[in-house]
């Protein structure tokens, strides 16, 4: 990683209403912040371009903070009316953009199209960054499809029994869907036995929010059914997320998945988080998650794993988990 980053590295060419901006060969964490800050300072200006051009020819590495960069940028662009345009991007970048679902929303120009469309085709979604040794790992890989096999057999045995809880308690869907941000931001939705009214997201802004930040919590959220409270308690609502995780889209342990509403309010070294897999536990799990109020201490909390990661890690997560999971102050999140 670079410890600075010169102003050459982001330099800005004027010409009539059109400002060209080089990207450098890395877009990560310390360049992330860089850029938006002189993006900023390009439309803070009286006079700003009409049109601005992202020129990525020289960048071949993009990680979360990258992509939480361009998507700021693109909202400061349309706040002031400003044509936006990503220039000769390279297979990483593109295959970045295409599994985050970027690439339909940002204006690409290519040149040399022929060649980089054959080279972004056969490399899409294959040329990935290597954002977090956890993300490359074949045997965490390994421990997750072992993992959420058991557990979605678990799940299984204990499906009759609280289908017909939740039914009792409140008629509607057994299983509660919500799209959620993972790997570098791609969504997914994420499953979990409903333990909630049928109408609680409507509801969701009829309600206080205790904690601080990007995140939502209420101690005494009228939403939550009866038979809900035992089941976040408990955890066992989290139980069809084993299929999450055998899908790929979710780890045995990671960093807690936020929603897009939360990803759309974070500030560039926020997007940090996103660089590993969401888990069904992590740190917030077993460092008292419902005591958790405050966004910064989530952020720490979740960079806190990354700087830790390890298999042995994982492993003294899980367990613990395993100790706290009837602890009747865990709560959910």
């Amino acid at each position: 990683m670079n410890s600075q980053i010169s102003q050459a590295d982001f330099s800005i060419n004027l010409d009539r209403n059109t400002a060209v901006i080089e990207i450098p060969a890395r877009l990560s964490i310390l360049e992330a912040v860089h850029f938006k800050q002189t993006f900023d300072r390009l439309l803070e200006k009286t006079s700003y371009p009409e049109k601005i051009i992202l020129n990525f020819d020289r960048t071949k590495f993009i990680d979360s903070s990258g992509v939480g960069a361009l998507v700021h940028n693109l909202k400061a662009t349309q706040e002031k009316q400003v044509e936006l345009i990503l220039k000769n991007l390279h297979p990483p970048v593109m295959s970045v953009l295409s599994m985050t679902g970027l690439e339909e929303v940002f204006q690409i120009k290519q040149e040399n199209t022929s060649d980089r469309a054959e080279q972004s085709d056969r490399v899409k979604l294959k040329e990935l960054p290597h954002t977090h040794p956890s993300v490359q790992s074949w045997i965490k890989r390994a421990i997750d499809i072992i993992g959420s096999l058991v557990g979605l057999i678990i799940t299984g045995i204990i499906l009759i029994p609280i289908a017909l809880a939740i039914k009792v308690d409140s008629p509607g869907p057994i299983f509660f869907g919500q799209i959620r941000c993972g790997w570098m931001g791609k969504r997914f939705k994420i499953w979990k036995f409903r333990s909630m009214c049928v109408n609680a997201e409507q509801l969701k802004s009829k309600i206080a929010n205790q904690a601080t930040g990007a995140i939502f919590k209420n101690d005494n959220d009228p939403r939550i059914t009866r038979v809900g409270k035992f089941l976040r308690r408990t955890s066992l609502d989290e139980f069809p997320q084993f299929w999450n995780v055998l899908r790929g889209e979710m780890s045995l342990v990671g960093t807690r998945p936020p929603t897009p509403d939360e990803v759309a309010s974070y500030e560039v070294p926020e997007w940090q988080r996103l660089d590993v897999k969401p888990g069904m536990t992590g740190e917030w799990q077993v460092n008292g998650r419902s005591q958790v109020r405050n966004f910064e201490d989530v952020i720490k909390l979740d960079l806190r794993y990354q700087e830790n990661w390890s298999l042995q890690y994982d492993i003294k997560l899980i367990l613990k988990t395993v100790l706290i999971l009837f602890n009747k102050n865990s709560g959910a999140v």
